[in-house]
């Protein structure tokens, strides 16, 4: 899916900057198989030539919103942890910044869970933007473990599985419902802090 063919011209441009707002938050909602480039240029209101004049292809545009949303999340992540206190409260500080992101742009952590389910090379694309940003946490966990200010866990381990409640707690709308939950801001707080708790009570010692 991606980058062999030509990739996305410079998209510090206001038009292709809409394009890929617009393509995030539908890959995110709609899906990506569900979503063609006819369909994101009537809601843009402008021809399907201009996105293909800034992004060659679908997939150079999937490539460009990937890029786009690991920079946003991995950004927001830094800004988090650091303003917290050592220890728990990063990792309390990250589990509220995703689900800030999650409560303002549902569609990003819908795009991501998308990316996600695409498999390879798309999902070999996040993770490699990632990468960096992973490293250095299951590096700060595995500190903190031989510290003995955190129970011993498997730090990438642990980290998949947070991501996989945070971003499974705010986007699996209709298993949610099931479970007698709706999807609104108090709701969502409520799974936030009961994410917390849980992971309080997985990591620190008593």
């Amino acid at each position: 899916m991606a980058s062999a063919k030509a990739p996305a011209r410079h998209h510090g441009n206001g038009t292709a900057a809409r394009i890929l707002d617009a393509a995030i938050a539908a890959f995110g909602t709609r899906g990506y198989g569900a979503t063609s480039l006819d369909d994101l240029a009537r809601e843009l209101g402008i021809r399907k030539q201009t996105i293909l004049y800034w992004y060659p292809s679908k997939e150079a545009l999937l490539d460009a919103a990937i890029d786009r949303t690991a920079a946003e999340v991995g950004g927001r992540l830094e800004r988090a942890v650091a303003f917290a206190d050592p220890g728990f409260d990063r990792v309390e500080a990250v589990v509220r910044a995703m689900f800030r992101l999650a409560a303002r742009h549902p569609a990003m952590i819908g795009f991501l869970r998308e990316v996600t389910r695409l498999g390879p090379p798309a999902s070999s694309r996040l993770l490699a933007a990632l990468t960096p940003l992973i490293d250095r946490a299951a590096g700060f966990l595995g500190a903190e473990m031989d510290a003995g200010r955190m129970r011993r866990r498997d730090p990438r381990l642990l980290l998949l599985a947070a991501y996989s409640m945070v971003t499974g707690l705010a986007t699996e709308v209709e298993v949610l419902r099931a479970f007698g939950e709706e999807p609104t801001l108090a709701s969502l707080v409520r799974r936030r802090d009961e994410l917390v708790d849980l992971l309080r009570d997985a990591l620190v010692p008593a």
